[in-house]
């Protein structure tokens, strides 16, 4: 028994360690050659898969359907960080358009990603909402479940707005004469920025909401729960008031940019399956 929670408590270290080591050798390295980051993104995707199994998904081949569900939506919520570790070698989305003619391949790839993440996540908490629905936390997950369907059809057509149209818009500016971008672009911009908003607003009333169920149900304690409500609810206000910062710190965009990166709640996210999973485990 030591020797399998031994094992369990190594795996649960290895994937909270992984958003932290992707950050830190994103900000190191910055962009590095495919050749690179391939090989050490599929390593880190097969540790990944390891450690999820020894933490608690073995329970999905046993005939336990509770158990199959829980283990089912948390390794749903895990696999999109588990895909995007990928973005420590791609390196930030270019600052020029020439940057991103030149990387199309590659930021087609990124969007591409997060579009499946995207998906994914929103697979793993409906079901994540169905196994609450017996619970204390119900109504918190109807409104977490509202907040999905909002939240990740404006998702989608964000990252494919950045995949293709963006893109394209881009290509047609550099191969333009003027080198200027066409101006239909600005319009259609600052829409997708307002619908942006929305959506991102709406992913972390979705963390909160769901945050709160789960210390409903029992399946989360007190401190935990409030950590995810009160990161939500920071997010929230710096990306609502935006407006109203100084002149100084609206131009730098912080604090309002970073918690407008889909890395912020994929990280809370992906804690929360890290979380669900240890619980199926244990509850094995």
């Amino acid at each position: 028994m030591q020797s399998v929670n031994f094992r369990r408590n190594l795996a649960q270290i290895y994937l909270s360690l992984v958003p932290f080591a992707a950050t830190f050798f994103a900000f190191v390295t910055g962009r590095i050659s495919y050749e690179i980051y391939l090989p050490v993104w599929i390593l880190n995707a097969c540790l990944m898969a390891m450690a999820a199994w020894v933490l608690g998904a073995q329970v999905i081949k046993k005939n336990d359907a509770e158990k199959k569900h829980l283990a089912i939506a948390a390794c749903f919520l895990i696999a999109p960080t588990m895909l995007t570790f990928i973005f420590f070698g791609m390196g930030a989305p270019p600052d020029t358009a020439k940057e991103w003619v030149a990387t199309a391949v590659e930021q087609q790839a990124r969007f591409s990603i997060l579009i499946i993440s995207g998906i994914m996540i929103a697979c793993g908490l409906i079901v994540l909402r169905e196994k609450l629905k017996t619970t204390k936390g119900n109504f918190y997950s109807q409104l977490g479940f509202a907040a999905v369907i909002i939240f990740i059809p404006l998702f989608i057509f964000n990252m494919s707005f950045w995949h293709s149209f963006a893109l394209e818009t881009l290509k047609i500016k550099i191969a333009s004469d003027s080198g200027k971008t066409p101006e239909w672009f600005a319009p259609v911009r600052s829409q997708v920025w307002v619908l942006s908003i929305v959506e991102i607003v709406m992913t972390y009333f979705a963390i909160a909401v769901f945050a709160a169920s789960l210390r409903s149900a029992g399946w989360f304690r007190k401190t935990p729960s409030r950590i995810y409500i009160g990161i939500s609810l920071l997010s929230v206000l710096c990306v609502v008031l935006y407006p109203l910062y100084p002149g100084a710190i609206a131009f730098s965009g912080f604090p309002y940019y970073p918690f407008m990166i889909p890395a912020i709640p994929f990280f809370l996210i992906y804690f929360m399956g890290i979380n669900l999973l240890r619980r199926a485990g244990n509850d094995s």
